[in-house]
Protein backbone atom coordinates (compact mmCIF):
# COMPACT_ATOMS: atom_id res chain seq x y z
CA UNK A 1 0.00 0.00 0.00
CA UNK A 2 2.95 2.08 0.92
CA UNK A 3 4.41 1.89 -2.64
CA UNK A 4 1.08 2.24 -4.24
CA UNK A 5 0.98 5.35 -2.55
CA UNK A 6 4.46 6.70 -3.64
CA UNK A 7 3.89 6.14 -6.94
CA UNK A 8 0.82 8.02 -6.76
CA UNK A 9 2.35 10.92 -5.69
CA UNK A 10 5.09 11.07 -8.19
CA UNK A 11 2.88 10.51 -10.98
CA UNK A 12 0.70 13.79 -9.55
CA UNK A 13 4.23 15.06 -8.90
CA UNK A 14 5.03 14.51 -12.92
CA UNK A 15 1.61 15.74 -14.07
CA UNK A 16 2.03 18.87 -12.55
CA UNK A 17 5.35 19.54 -13.79
CA UNK A 18 4.93 18.60 -16.87
CA UNK A 19 1.77 21.24 -16.67
CA UNK A 20 3.83 23.80 -16.12
CA UNK A 21 4.27 26.47 -18.77
CA UNK A 22 7.52 26.63 -20.65
CA UNK A 23 9.12 30.26 -19.66
CA UNK A 24 10.97 32.49 -22.16
CA UNK A 25 13.19 35.25 -20.82
CA UNK A 26 13.47 38.41 -23.16
CA UNK A 27 17.15 39.51 -22.53
CA UNK A 28 18.22 43.50 -24.15
CA UNK A 29 17.93 47.31 -23.45
CA UNK A 30 15.23 49.78 -23.40
CA UNK A 31 13.65 48.40 -26.96
CA UNK A 32 13.45 45.02 -25.46
CA UNK A 33 11.56 46.84 -22.09
CA UNK A 34 9.79 48.58 -24.43
CA UNK A 35 7.56 50.40 -22.05
CA UNK A 36 7.59 54.37 -22.63
CA UNK A 37 4.99 57.42 -23.38
CA UNK A 38 2.75 55.48 -26.08
CA UNK A 39 4.11 52.20 -25.53
CA UNK A 40 2.25 49.96 -22.95
CA UNK A 41 3.13 46.85 -20.97
CA UNK A 42 0.91 44.80 -23.01
CA UNK A 43 1.76 46.17 -26.49
CA UNK A 44 5.63 45.15 -26.21
CA UNK A 45 6.76 42.14 -28.16
CA UNK A 46 6.96 39.94 -24.84
CA UNK A 47 3.66 40.26 -24.11
CA UNK A 48 2.42 40.11 -27.71
CA UNK A 49 4.66 36.88 -28.16
CA UNK A 50 2.72 35.64 -25.38
CA UNK A 51 -0.10 36.46 -26.56
CA UNK A 52 0.30 34.81 -30.00
CA UNK A 53 2.23 31.54 -28.55
CA UNK A 54 -0.38 31.00 -26.51
CA UNK A 55 -3.27 31.57 -29.32
CA UNK A 56 -1.28 29.03 -30.86
CA UNK A 57 -1.50 26.56 -28.33
CA UNK A 58 1.44 26.92 -26.86
CA UNK A 59 1.86 26.53 -23.08
CA UNK A 60 4.26 29.57 -22.18
CA UNK A 61 5.26 32.56 -20.31
CA UNK A 62 7.45 35.51 -21.55
CA UNK A 63 9.58 37.19 -18.68
CA UNK A 64 10.93 40.54 -19.84
CA UNK A 65 14.02 41.70 -18.09
CA UNK A 66 15.04 44.68 -20.39
CA UNK A 67 16.58 47.54 -18.63
CA UNK A 68 16.99 50.87 -20.42
CA UNK A 69 20.79 51.82 -21.76
CA UNK A 70 21.99 47.89 -21.16
CA UNK A 71 25.00 46.81 -22.80
CA UNK A 72 26.12 43.45 -23.12
CA UNK A 73 29.07 43.75 -20.75
CA UNK A 74 26.05 45.03 -18.09
CA UNK A 75 23.62 42.00 -19.09
CA UNK A 76 26.43 39.33 -17.67
CA UNK A 77 26.89 40.50 -14.64
CA UNK A 78 23.18 40.38 -14.22
CA UNK A 79 22.90 37.34 -16.18
CA UNK A 80 22.80 34.82 -13.35
CA UNK A 81 20.40 36.91 -10.71
CA UNK A 82 18.05 38.35 -13.83
CA UNK A 83 17.82 35.37 -16.16
CA UNK A 84 18.84 32.03 -14.74
CA UNK A 85 16.60 32.64 -12.02
CA UNK A 86 13.44 31.99 -13.92
CA UNK A 87 14.12 29.02 -14.96
CA UNK A 88 13.63 29.98 -19.20
CA UNK A 89 14.02 27.37 -21.42
CA UNK A 90 15.13 30.08 -24.32
CA UNK A 91 16.60 33.27 -23.75
CA UNK A 92 16.19 36.08 -26.62
CA UNK A 93 19.23 38.35 -26.49
CA UNK A 94 19.27 41.64 -28.07
CA UNK A 95 21.77 44.48 -27.67
CA UNK A 96 24.52 46.43 -30.42
CA UNK A 97 22.15 50.36 -29.87
CA UNK A 98 24.27 51.34 -27.08
CA UNK A 99 27.18 48.79 -27.36
CA UNK A 100 28.01 50.89 -30.58
CA UNK A 101 26.55 54.16 -29.73
CA UNK A 102 29.17 57.28 -29.85
CA UNK A 103 28.18 60.04 -26.46
CA UNK A 104 28.32 63.59 -27.72
CA UNK A 105 32.12 64.59 -26.49
CA UNK A 106 33.56 60.96 -27.31
CA UNK A 107 34.92 59.82 -30.08
CA UNK A 108 34.73 56.16 -30.03
CA UNK A 109 31.84 53.64 -29.12
CA UNK A 110 30.68 53.06 -25.61
CA UNK A 111 32.41 49.43 -25.99
CA UNK A 112 34.02 48.00 -28.52
CA UNK A 113 33.07 45.86 -31.43
CA UNK A 114 35.34 43.10 -30.04
CA UNK A 115 34.54 43.86 -26.52
CA UNK A 116 31.02 43.38 -28.16
CA UNK A 117 31.37 40.33 -29.42
CA UNK A 118 33.19 38.50 -26.74
CA UNK A 119 30.64 39.09 -24.27
CA UNK A 120 27.69 37.86 -26.72
CA UNK A 121 30.16 34.32 -26.77
CA UNK A 122 29.90 34.73 -23.22
CA UNK A 123 26.33 35.25 -22.78
CA UNK A 124 25.18 32.64 -25.59
CA UNK A 125 27.90 30.06 -23.76
CA UNK A 126 26.86 30.57 -20.21
CA UNK A 127 22.79 30.25 -21.28
CA UNK A 128 24.17 26.46 -23.03
CA UNK A 129 25.89 25.58 -19.93
CA UNK A 130 22.61 26.37 -17.77
CA UNK A 131 20.61 23.68 -20.60
CA UNK A 132 18.93 26.72 -22.14
CA UNK A 133 18.29 27.76 -25.86
CA UNK A 134 19.47 30.89 -26.90
CA UNK A 135 18.19 33.21 -29.58
CA UNK A 136 20.32 35.90 -30.86
CA UNK A 137 18.69 39.02 -32.36
CA UNK A 138 20.05 42.00 -34.34
CA UNK A 139 18.94 45.67 -33.01
CA UNK A 140 15.99 47.29 -35.06
CA UNK A 141 17.51 49.91 -37.40
CA UNK A 142 17.36 53.59 -36.52
CA UNK A 143 14.90 55.66 -38.35
CA UNK A 144 16.49 58.31 -41.16
CA UNK A 145 16.52 61.31 -39.10
CA UNK A 146 17.68 60.33 -35.87
CA UNK A 147 19.80 62.19 -33.78
CA UNK A 148 23.72 62.43 -34.76
CA UNK A 149 25.87 60.91 -32.61
CA UNK A 150 28.85 62.25 -31.07
CA UNK A 151 31.06 62.25 -33.96
CA UNK A 152 28.66 63.55 -36.56
CA UNK A 153 27.29 60.06 -37.85
CA UNK A 154 23.97 58.70 -38.42
CA UNK A 155 23.80 55.93 -35.43
CA UNK A 156 23.52 53.14 -38.19
CA UNK A 157 26.80 53.63 -39.29
CA UNK A 158 28.16 52.32 -36.21
CA UNK A 159 25.17 49.80 -35.42
CA UNK A 160 25.90 48.02 -38.48
CA UNK A 161 29.26 46.82 -37.70
CA UNK A 162 27.52 45.54 -34.51
CA UNK A 163 25.17 44.01 -36.34
CA UNK A 164 27.21 41.88 -38.48
CA UNK A 165 29.12 40.53 -35.26
CA UNK A 166 25.99 39.90 -33.90
CA UNK A 167 25.23 37.51 -36.97
CA UNK A 168 28.80 36.04 -36.88
CA UNK A 169 28.43 34.79 -33.29
CA UNK A 170 24.91 33.13 -34.47
CA UNK A 171 26.72 31.58 -37.26
CA UNK A 172 30.26 30.60 -35.62
CA UNK A 173 27.81 29.25 -32.60
CA UNK A 174 25.01 28.03 -33.99
CA UNK A 175 22.61 29.76 -32.48
CA UNK A 176 18.94 30.57 -33.49
CA UNK A 177 19.15 34.55 -35.52
CA UNK A 178 15.87 36.79 -36.15
CA UNK A 179 17.60 39.73 -37.83
CA UNK A 180 15.47 42.54 -36.75
CA UNK A 181 17.81 45.32 -38.61
CA UNK A 182 17.84 43.48 -41.99
CA UNK A 183 13.77 43.63 -41.95
CA UNK A 184 13.50 47.06 -41.48
CA UNK A 185 16.79 47.89 -43.81
CA UNK A 186 14.56 46.07 -46.24
CA UNK A 187 11.40 47.33 -45.40
CA UNK A 188 12.59 51.00 -45.36
CA UNK A 189 14.02 50.12 -48.75
CA UNK A 190 10.64 49.16 -49.88
CA UNK A 191 9.37 52.88 -49.40
CA UNK A 192 8.27 52.32 -45.00
CA UNK A 193 8.90 55.32 -43.21
CA UNK A 194 10.75 53.56 -39.98
CA UNK A 195 9.68 56.47 -37.85
CA UNK A 196 6.36 55.70 -38.18
CA UNK A 197 7.54 52.47 -36.24
CA UNK A 198 9.00 54.19 -33.63
CA UNK A 199 8.26 57.02 -31.33
CA UNK A 200 11.75 58.40 -31.67
CA UNK A 201 13.30 57.49 -34.74
CA UNK A 202 15.02 54.52 -32.48
CA UNK A 203 11.86 52.83 -29.60
CA UNK A 204 9.70 50.57 -31.45
CA UNK A 205 6.04 52.12 -30.99
CA UNK A 206 3.36 49.57 -30.94
CA UNK A 207 3.60 48.75 -34.63
CA UNK A 208 6.98 48.37 -34.56
CA UNK A 209 6.64 46.24 -31.43
CA UNK A 210 4.13 43.92 -33.38
CA UNK A 211 6.57 43.92 -36.51
CA UNK A 212 9.25 42.98 -33.82
CA UNK A 213 7.14 40.01 -32.18
CA UNK A 214 5.90 38.88 -35.74
CA UNK A 215 9.89 37.98 -37.07
CA UNK A 216 10.29 36.43 -34.12
CA UNK A 217 7.38 34.10 -33.69
CA UNK A 218 8.42 31.32 -36.22
CA UNK A 219 11.80 31.34 -34.61
CA UNK A 220 10.71 31.07 -30.98
CA UNK A 221 8.11 28.15 -32.26
CA UNK A 222 11.00 26.14 -33.39
CA UNK A 223 13.34 26.92 -30.64
CA UNK A 224 10.36 25.31 -28.05
CA UNK A 225 9.68 22.42 -30.07
CA UNK A 226 12.23 19.50 -28.88
CA UNK A 227 14.73 17.94 -31.10
CA UNK A 228 13.55 14.47 -32.23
Amino acid sequence: MKRLLLLALACIAFAASAAEPLRIVTLGDSITKGVRPGVKAEETFAARLEAALRAAGVEVSVANVGIGSERTDQALRRLAKDVLSHKPSVVTLMYGTNDSYVDQGKSASRITVEEYRTNLLRLVAELRAAGVTPVLMTEPRWGKTAKLNGVGEHPNVRLEKYVAACRAVAAEMRVPLVDHFAHWTAAEAKGTDLGTWTTDQCHPNPDGHRVLADLMLPVLRAALTPTQ
